[in-house]
C-alpha cells in the first residue's frame, strides 16, 4: 500500500473511532448523566378508552394528564429529568386493556401505568399488574371490587360502594319506594346499580323492575317500555357511556315518563346534558365534583379549557391531572421508573393535595380517604354555563 492511502487509511480509522467515542459518550451522558449530558427522562404508560364506550372520559383523562406532564417538564422535569407518557387505548374492554397492557410492559418495558377509564377494564387487568408487581394507577375506574384487587393497584377515584349508599339514601328521602332501574352490562354500571339497589332495599324500598343493555345498543325504547309499564316513582340509570345516557334520559321523557331520574357521574357529563337537552333537567345524582373553592382545581379547569376549548366530567379530568403529579412524586423518591416496589411505597405514605381535593392519601387496599361525593341537580338548559357544567351542588352524599 502506498504511504499516503495508508496514512488516510489510518486517519479515516482515528475518525470513526472517535465518532464512536463521542456516541458512546452521550449515550452514556443520556443514561446517567456521568458527563454532563440530558438523562434519559422517566418513561411511564397511560391506559385510557380513547375508544369505546368511555371514549368521552378517557380522552379527557389522557389530555389532562399530557397537560400535567406538559407543566412539570417546563419546570425543569423531576430533579432535571423530563417525563414522558407511553399512551394505549384500553377501548373500555378487558380484553383490549390486556392488550394494552402487554405492549406496555413487553414491548416499552414499563413497570407504572396509570389507568384505566373503565371498571371492567381495571379488573381484568389488575390480575396481571399484581402477577408481574406493576403499578396500576387509576383516576377514574370505580367498581367495588377493584379495592381487593392487589398489592400494586391504586386509585383516586372514589369506591362506588359511596354512589351506592348515597344514591339509595337520596331517593328514600326524597320519599321513592317503588324504583325501576336501567343499566349498561359493565363492571362499572353494575357496580353502581347493585350498591345503590342494595341501600335503598336496606331502607325498605322495592325494585318494581329492572333492564339490563349491551353497550352497542342505541336505542331503549323496548327496555323503558317494559320499566314504565310498572309504574315506578322513579328510574335510576346507570350507564357506562355519556351518549347512552343522554339518549335514555331523552327516551324517557319521549316514553311519557315524567317521574324523578336519578344517576351518577357519567350521566351528567356535558355530552350527556347536551343529548337529553331540556329532559334532563331537575335529574338528580352522586358524583364526585371538584370544589369550587378550591383555587388548584379551578386553576386545572381554567388551564384546560384554554388549551383544549371544552370541558366535560370536571372530577375525571382532575382526577387524571392529580395522578400524573402524584406519580411525579413518587419518581421524585424512587429515582428510578423500573422501581414499583419503591413507587408503591411511596403511594402509602404519601399525602396530596391537588385539583380533586386536600389531604387525600391511600389506604391498605390502595383506596383513595379524605375524599367525598356530592348530590348535583340538573339545571334548566338556559341557567347551565360552561362554569357550572349544568348543575348545581345540593349537598355532601346522605351517609344516612
Amino acid at each position: 500500500m502506498r504511504t499516503e492511502s495508508w496514512q488516510r487509511f489510518l486517519w479515516l480509522c482515528a475518525v470513526w473511532l472517535l465518532a464512536l467515542l463521542v456516541i458512546g459518550c452521550a449515550a452514556a451522558g443520556t443514561e446517567q448523566d456521568e458527563g454532563g449530558g440530558e438523562r434519559a427522562p422517566f418513561r411511564i404508560g397511560v391506559m385510557e378508552s380513547l375508544t369505546g364506550p368511555g371514549e368521552t372520559y378517557g380522552n379527557v383523562a389522557v389530555r389532562a394528564k399530557q397537560m400535567a406532564v406538559d407543566e412539570i417538564n417546563a419546570a425543569g422535569g423531576i430533579e432535571g429529568r423530563l417525563l414522558e407518557l407511553i399512551v394505549e387505548d384500553s377501548q373500555c374492554s378487558a380484553k383490549e386493556a390486556v392488550a394494552a397492557y402487554r405492549k406496555l410492559t413487553d414491548v416499552d418495558g414499563v413497570k407504572i401505568i396509570l389507568g384505566t377509564s373503565c371498571s371492567g377494564a381495571m379488573l381484568g387487568v389488575a390480575p396481571l399488574a399484581e402477577a408481574d408487581g406493576v403499578i396500576l394507577f387509576s383516576g377514574l375506574a370505580s367498581n367495588p371490587d377493584i379495592a381487593n384487587a392487589g398489592d400494586y393497584i391504586f386509585r383516586t377515584q372514589i369506591s362506588d360502594v359511596e354512589v351506592g349508599i348515597g344514591t339509595g339514601n337520596l331517593m328514600w328521602a326524597d320519599g321513592i319506594r317503588r324504583l325501576a332501574t336501567i343499566t349498561e352490562a359493565t363492571d362499572y354500571a353494575e357496580g353502581v346499580r347493585r350498591t345503590t339497589v342494595a341501600q335503598f332495599t336496606k331502607r325498605g324500598g322495592q325494585v318494581v323492575s329492572q333492564e339490563t343493555y349491551a353497550s352497542d345498543v342505541t336505542d331503549f325504547r323496548t327496555q323503558l317500555s317494559k320499566l314504565l309499564d310498572d309504574q315506578p316513582e322513579a328510574l335510576h340509570l346507570a350507564p357506562q357511556s355519556e351518549f347512552a345516557a343522554g339518549v335514555i334520559i331523552k327516551q324517557a321523557r319521549e316514553l311519557g315518563y315524567q317521574g324523578p331520574i336519578y344517576a351518577e357521574t357519567v350521566s351528567v357529563g356535558t355530552t350527556s346534558l347536551e343529548i337529553a337537552g331540556a329532559d334532563a333537567t331537575g335529574m338528580k345524582a352522586i358524583t364526585a365534583d371538584l370544589h369550587p373553592d378550591n383555587a388548584k382545581a379551578q386553576e386545572v379547569l381554567a388551564n384546560f379549557r384554554e388549551r383544549y376549548d371544552y370541558i366535560t366530567l370536571p372530577w375525571h379530568l382532575g382526577s387524571a391531572y392529580d395522578n400524573v403529579y402524584i406519580a411525579a412524586e413518587c419518581l421524585k423518591r424512587t429515582g428510578d421508573d423500573q422501581d414499583a416496589d419503591g413507587f408503591r411505597d411511596c403511594m402509602y405514605e404519601i399525602t396530596w393535595s391537588g385539583a380533586i381535593g386536600n389531604d387525600y392519601s391511600f389506604d391498605a387496599d390502595g383506596e383513595v380517604v379524605g375524599l367525598s361525593r356530592l348530590v348535583v341537580e340538573v339545571l334548566p338548559v338556559a341557567e347551565r354555563t360552561a362554569e357550572n357544567h349544568g348543575y348545581k351542588v345540593l349537598g355532601s352524599a346522605p351517609t344516612e
